[in-house]
């Protein structure tokens, strides 16, 4: 697992007013509600663990905060969705000329992969108040520490090329933020919620879910369905709620809230179902499949 990135400072809470909060979640909930709305097929492809834990890693060595990581894997996901439909439009009549071009474009694709990865931090990294930003020539040495022999041109090119297929909007809400919000929230309906212990313990909660995504979900959705075996149909229905940043900020912060102890744990989560309109039995179907991965299930005859 990558390590923790630690916070560059610590965030003072409850002290946005009433009608700020108002705003913030009501954007946050709109935004949400669009993106699940116009989820593509290829949803969630690029925040599988291996590429969140690379994004992780690069952070860890540019000294950046780890909110630069989850914003930057929300621009690579928005980013190679258009970046693939953009590549394999088709290019051909016949099956062969079909199948020539798909191969082209994977090629180009892996070839220009890792930079793009890369760019997308580098971007991220521009859109924060409280990181240091990497130039041109920082993305340079970097690089080439890792075994990556890109020139100036090369890194300029891939960072407007990122730009460009998303339109120059790089402002999509990533799970930190929903997290952040939703405990600025909860603690001013709940002034004896100890908001400030449970954002440490909800970036440690945030990350292992981030980095056991794919297990974690198969997980809630054998729970959700009640059978080991989900059919397509069922997995199909199913990706609207791996998208749900929503239902990932409530759940994080249940779940830390139950590891610190937190008193009166149930009026924390009904809290955060009144706030979102989320279920408890949801929450608490997220939590219990959090705490169950964190403490690991003991093998056969132990």
């Amino acid at each position: 697992m990558a390590t923790n990135l630690a916070s560059p400072q610590s965030l003072r809470f409850r002290q946005a007013s009433v009608e700020m909060l108002t705003d913030f979640l009501t954007n946050l909930n709109e935004r949400n509600k669009d993106n699940l709305r116009s989820l593509s097929t290829c949803g969630g492809g690029f925040k599988d663990k291996r590429l969140f834990e690379y994004t992780l890693l690069m952070c860890q060595e540019l000294r950046l905060d780890l909110a630069i990581a989850y914003h930057a894997v929300e621009l690579l996901q928005r980013f190679m969705v258009k970046h693939i439909t953009h590549l394999l439009t088709p290019g051909g009549s016949s099956a062969a000329e079909v199948k020539a071009h798909e191969n082209a474009a994977f090629e180009q694709i892996r070839g220009s992969f890792a930079l793009i990865v890369f760019s997308c931090v580098q971007l991220a990294s521009k859109l924060s108040l409280h990181s240091h930003i990497v130039d041109v020539n920082k993305a340079v040495r970097f690089l080439h520490s890792i075994g990556l022999d890109f020139s100036k041109q090369a890194i300029l090119e891939s960072e407007l090329m990122v730009l460009k297929g998303l339109q120059f909007r790089l402002d999509p809400p990533n799970p930190l933020t929903y997290v952040e919000i939703l405990l600025e929230v909860l603690g001013h309906n709940e002034p004896s919620a100890p908001v400030e212990r449970l954002h440490q313990m909800c970036r440690h909660v945030l990350q292992f879910v981030s980095l056991q995504r794919e297990t974690f979900y198969n997980t809630l959705l054998t729970i959700t369905t009640q059978t080991r075996k989900p059919t397509a149909e069922q997995r199909e229905k199913f990706v609207p709620v791996t998208e749900d940043c929503m239902l990932l900020g409530v759940g994080v912060i249940a779940a830390a809230a139950f590891i610190l102890h937190v008193r009166d744990w149930e009026q924390v989560v009904q809290e955060l179902s009144h706030i979102t309109g989320i279920s408890t039995t949801s929450i608490g179907d997220f939590t219990r499949v959090t705490l169950t991965l964190i403490v690991g299930t003991p093998r056969d005859g132990q």
